[in-house]
């Protein structure tokens, strides 16, 4: 069978991403820098924003849970993301022992770890390159998405990264993932907070850290301070590599 011929259209599209993905484009300035940051504390600080910016968090939390369940030879059944921004991710597999424990260990740590990975990007300029990893990374999350809810909050998250990667201009571009850089690394503070809280309420549940104090006997409390920890060492990490552009 011949092949397929390719319309010219779609080669340029192709081959513009790939060009724009492999050219460096100059880090965002100062007053970027600053600006995305500043948006970035007050959507994850704000009391209002954060209910509807957290659903971000959640989805890059669920994500890191079914990336590490994959790794550890467990089988995937899917993602559920719900609208009061909870999240489950469901993998079969041993009931106990690492493969589980590091699945469980994986989601709190998540948000922060890739804002440190896109602090990385961001400082040497390929925020284009950045934004088409949040697109591939995004995309794997939706092919095992579970509920209409969470197909919904996938499919907008992809369609708005699309666009500012293919249409935005460089500078507006660069200001976008500096904004969602930020946002990543504040963003993975607040969630270890929550969790605290709640279980000082509650005395309990079925938290990460409820769940991974049964796996290993060391107490939840020691689990939400490893969280604590990893979240806010990502953040200094993170602002100094900003930082270096300045």
């Amino acid at each position: 069978m011949s092949p397929v011929p390719r319309h010219p259209i779609e080669e340029t599209a192709l081959s513009d991403l790939l060009h724009r993905a492999l050219v460096v484009q100059p880090a965002p300035s100062r007053a970027v820098l600053a600006a995305a940051g500043l948006l970035a504390l007050l959507a994850v600080a704000s009391n209002r924003s954060w209910p509807i910016a957290r659903h971000v968090i959640t989805i890059v939390h669920e994500a890191g849970h079914a990336i590490v369940a994959l790794c550890a030879g467990r089988r995937l059944a899917g993602i559920r993301l719900h609208s009061d921004t909870s999240g489950v991710t469901i993998s079969s597999g041993r009931p106990t022992g690492p493969g589980v424990i590091c699945t469980v260990v994986a989601g709190y740590p998540a948000p922060a770890l890739l804002g440190l990975g896109a602090a990385a990007l961001v400082s040497t300029g390929r925020t284009a390159l950045l934004l088409q990893l949040f697109v591939v990374l995004l995309v794997g999350v939706l092919v095992v998405i579970r509920n209409g809810f969470g197909l919904l909050s996938v499919v907008v998250s992809i369609l708005v990264v699309l666009a500012v990667s293919i249409v935005a201009p460089d500078a507006l571009r660069g200001g976008f993932a500096a904004c969602v850089t930020w946002f990543l690394l504040i963003g993975g503070v607040r969630p270890v907070y929550e969790v605290s809280r709640s279980r000082r309420r509650r005395h309990g549940g079925g938290s990460d850290p409820d769940q991974l104090a049964r796996l290993t006997g060391m107490p939840a409390g020691l689990w939400i301070a490893v969280f604590a920890v990893s979240s806010l060492a990502c953040l200094a990490g993170g602002t100094a590599l900003l930082a270096g552009v300045w």
